[in-house]
């Protein structure tokens, strides 16, 4: 198993995952705003406050319209909310299928895509992926929940 690791913080401490939402990525553009809106529900369901949740709906909508834009389907979104030591931290995860073929002329203009990694790397803690030999990515960024 291959993963990198980008991280902001120190060392973490011991982590408890408190609860959890799973759910299957539909390979659709037009889908992304619905999974936002399920996300954003299950967030606050959560206690997770304002600036938090919209932080955390940004990179879910970042990670899911890389995974719908750039990976083979199918593809799976985890939405976690663990407990480290005296603070929690949200986990967002996209798995999905490896990266898809590029067609000739198919990539978007310059000044329409390209800075969903800059946008992670501004709000998360730390974020990575991990490359599976099964030919699965699992693309994850932990992000403070208060």
């Amino acid at each position: 198993m291959n993963s990198q690791t980008m991280e902001r913080a120190g060392a973490r401490t011991a982590e408890t995952v408190v609860s959890g939402y799973t759910c299957p990525v539909p390979h659709s553009p037009q889908e992304i705003c619905g999974l936002r809106h399920r996300a954003l529900g299950v967030l606050v369901a959560w206690g997770t406050p304002g600036h938090a949740a919209q932080e955390a709906v940004l990179v879910i909508s970042e990670m899911v319209t890389n995974a719908v834009l750039h990976a083979l389907p199918p593809a799976e979104f985890r939405l976690l909310l663990r407990s480290e030591g005296d603070h929690d931290v949200i986990r967002v995860e996209v798995t999905d299928a490896g990266a898809a073929p590029v067609w000739p002329g198919a990539a978007a203009p310059p000044d329409e895509s390209g800075r969903g990694a800059v946008v992670v790397d501004a709000l998360a803690i730390r974020h990575g992926c991990v490359h599976r030999p099964c030919g699965t990515t699992t693309w994850w960024a932990d992000l403070p929940a208060r």
